[in-house]
């Protein structure tokens, strides 16, 4: 494993994206519940009936950004293994973390592979996509 990108693909930054028909409630989610921040948003003039908001994960060379139209944005169904994983060292984190998100509504679900039952805790957004605090330094 190298800690630069490959050569031939110099990044220096990358975004996840996803549509949302309930940014409001995704935003809850993700920034209030969990705690992550809010590195830019956008709507208004300009944007082509969009509007958005994007987390650092951590600073700003990492997003995760939501993006809802006026119009809609048909966001399908996902299936219970489409994960967002975040892998943390300090199991009593996790803990916290998840009765956090318990007394916010966001109570634990089974995963679908069971890896994810061993050490991590499993938690679905407002719109059904499921976040795995995982017990381990990661790779």
């Amino acid at each position: 494993m190298t800690d630069g990108w490959p050569e031939h693909l110099p990044a220096v930054q990358v975004r996840v994206a996803r549509p949302t028909d309930r940014l409001d409630a995704v935003v809850r989610f993700y920034h209030t519940a969990l705690g992550l921040p809010i590195v830019d948003s956008f709507g208004g003039e300009g944007h082509h009936g969009y509007r958005g908001v994007m987390f650092g994960l951590p600073g700003t060379a990492y997003h995760l950004e939501f993006t809802q139209h006026d119009q809609g944005s048909p966001c399908p169904a996902p299936t219970e293994d489409n994960l967002l994983v975040f892998y943390v060292p300090d199991r009593a984190a996790i803990d916290r973390l998840a009765a956090r998100l318990a007394s916010l509504g966001h109570h634990r679900v089974p995963p679908e592979n069971p890896y994810w039952e061993e050490r991590g805790v499993t938690v679905e957004d407002p719109d059904g996509w499921r976040v795995v605090l995982m017990n381990t330094a990661g790779i």
